[in-house]
């Protein structure tokens, strides 16, 4: 009674916008590789019908520049979107609580990300060699950061953590960072000193309205 996507010709090009539903069904997953190499795709757009998004399944889509992840994804799995080097935003919906092992690595052109509020872990070498990233905000109810996370992120200069230090800590997170880079804190967040893994901390103040 439902329809998993699973394949996909490597020539489609341009906008593709995934149906809902098809004869009737309605189109739950992206399954591993379903979209992998599909070099001339350049936007997609996932229905909120769909809940999961398998591994690989957007990688290599070389042109691919934006896609949109809906509110529905609960699940996106290791190297999901691997390589796809013109990706330039992503934003990971408050329904998905981890983000897998080496899911974005090299998105040479991913300059902004924003986390979910319920996201709780960020895997191993997540975001490694994404140059172009500059921003990113890790939302309070990351727990887990693995090792490299965001090693070889040679722009990125600004980390705004919305909570508490994260418990569980992997080594070289901030590895091959650039001069300058440094971690927002809101004030009364634990866990951070005057640096954090070797970026200094500045402490952003809570806004009073009298």
């Amino acid at each position: 009674g439902t329809v998993p996507v699973v394949d996909c010709d490597e020539s489609a090009a341009g906008e593709l916008v995934i149906p809902s539903s098809y004869n009737g069904m309605p189109v739950i997953s992206i399954k591993s590789y379903a979209f992998s190499s599909c070099s001339s795709l350049t936007s997609v757009t996932i229905p909120d019908s769909v809940t999961s998004i398998g591994s690989f399944a957007f990688g290599y889509c070389s042109s691919m520049t934006s896609v949109t992840i809906p509110d529905s994804v609960t699940s996106i799995e290791e190297y999901a979107f691997w390589d796809c080097s013109s990706l330039i935003r992503v934003m990971i919906p408050d329904s998905v609580t981890s983000i897998e092992k080496m899911t974005f690595k090299n998105c040479s052109n991913l300059r902004i990300v924003l986390i979910g509020n319920k996201i709780k872990s960020i895997g191993r070498s997540a975001f490694i060699g994404c140059t172009s990233l500059t921003s990113v905000t890790i939302s309070g109810s990351v727990t887990s950061i693995g090792s490299m996370a965001f090693s070889g992120c040679i722009s990125l200069k600004s980390i705004n953590f919305e909570g508490n230090a994260p418990s569980s800590f992997g080594s070289n997170v901030f590895k091959n960072l650039p001069i300058g880079a440094k971690i927002t804190v809101t004030a009364g967040a634990t866990g951070f000193g005057e640096t954090f893994e070797g970026l200094p901390v500045i402490i952003q103040k809570k806004l009073e309205i009298k």
